[in-house]
């Protein structure tokens, strides 16, 4: 977790909304938080209105007092409309939680882009037991050992239990669509590192941005290299994203994000996210002149010792890391006569990325 929240950021609202409230951030768009039982301790989800109800963004993980939170407002602010749509940005249990509920208990249809809906559907569909033979070896082959290959953090045996079971079917949000809601125009807008395709809502006349988790002005986003996907290149992909985005939205757009609170100064944050895993590149290119393992690489990106609740996301962004570098022929990975993946930087007479290299505190499942 790195924190940014200088002369370039502005928060126009000094109170957050409170259990069963909701506050007004612009006309027709109302900004609510539910609890989350980890360091971040809240997730920002909002509803738009439409002169026919009610769209929510995002909907809260399946703990806690969440639900009774969605009764309160169900049953006094938003009593006078129904419900249209559920919006969920993409598939991580605090986003995606109690669309379920929401979407079965109100019957209305869910609206998510493709890889995250069947995303969430695999994960939430994940039983306990003993961990695959491809994820086994990726942990190993990065240097983890039997404690943490044995614990529940690396059998993701906790996904399904916070999320309600999904709808069985759902609306396909695409790159570009446009969603017409409470009389403005949100261009969908997806982007792919933290998830596999997430979805951000953009108006450009009103410079109005539902961000989700693709900008956060006080934390960044994981980007993660997972057992599931084992030689993928993340970050890659993220800063795709993040560049895009910095071309095209408005330098005065107001960002509404599933995280910390609104915001001016999306340009900033943009060009800073970027610089921020730049600096981290730059870093692991110079640990590595001597080949390293991926665990080892913590105290170059961390700067607080990693727990074992901690040590899948801290591995996944480390090795991120590596396939970006590996992938700009920056770097070489050999697999050792023990099994593992030594990564070996093969160019140091100049170094691309300078960035910005802060230490993040530890990695938050953002």
């Amino acid at each position: 977790m790195s924190s940014r929240s200088g002369s370039d950021i502005q928060y126009p609202f000094t109170e957050v909304p409170q259990k069963g409230e909701w506050q007004e951030v612009t006309k027709g768009i109302y900004w609510l938080q539910m609890v989350l039982p980890m360091a971040l301790d809240h997730i920002n989800l909002y509803v738009l209105e439409d002169d026919k109800g009610w769209w929510i963004v995002d909907t809260g993980i399946k703990l806690g007092d969440t639900r009774e939170r969605w009764e309160l407002l169900l049953a006094n602010q938003m009593a006078s409309k129904p419900v249209l749509g559920v919006i969920c940005t993409h598939m991580h249990p605090d986003h995606v939680g109690q669309a379920g509920w929401l979407c079965d208990s109100l019957r209305v249809p869910l609206y998510m882009s493709f890889r995250e809906y069947y995303s969430a559907r695999a994960f939430t569909s994940l039983q306990p037991g003993k961990m695959s033979w491809t994820a086994e070896q990726h942990y190993r082959r990065a240097g983890v050992g039997d404690d943490y290959l044995q614990s529940d953090a690396a059998n993701m045996r906790g996904f399904g239990s916070i999320v309600e079971p999904l709808p069985t079917a759902f609306n396909c949000l695409k790159e570009g669509q446009v969603l017409e809601i409470g009389g403005r125009q949100w261009l969908v807008m997806t982007g792919a590192g933290h998830s596999p395709e997430h979805v951000s809502l953009y108006c450009a006349e009103d410079k109005l941005m539902l961000s989700g988790d693709q900008i956060i002005p006080r934390i960044t986003s994981n980007v993660s290299v997972m057992a599931s996907e084992p030689e993928a290149n993340p970050l890659q992909d993220w800063f795709d994203a993040l560049r895009r985005f910095r071309r095209d939205l408005d330098v005065d757009t107001l960002v509404m994000p599933a995280h910390n609170a609104p915001f001016y100064g999306v340009h900033a944050r943009l060009e800073y996210l970027i610089d921020h895993h730049e600096g981290h590149l730059a870093a692991v290119e110079k640990a590595c002149v001597e080949p390293q393992i991926a665990i080892d690489l913590f105290s170059v990106l961390f700067s607080r010792k990693i727990g074992m609740s901690q040590l899948g996301l801290a591995l996944g962004e480390a090795i991120a890391h590596l396939h970006y570098l590996c992938a700009e022929g920056r770097m070489v990975r050999e697999l050792d006569d023990d099994g593992l993946y030594r990564f070996r930087t093969i160019a140091t007479e100049s170094r691309p990325y300078q960035g910005v290299h802060e230490l993040d505190s530890l990695p938050i499942e953002v």
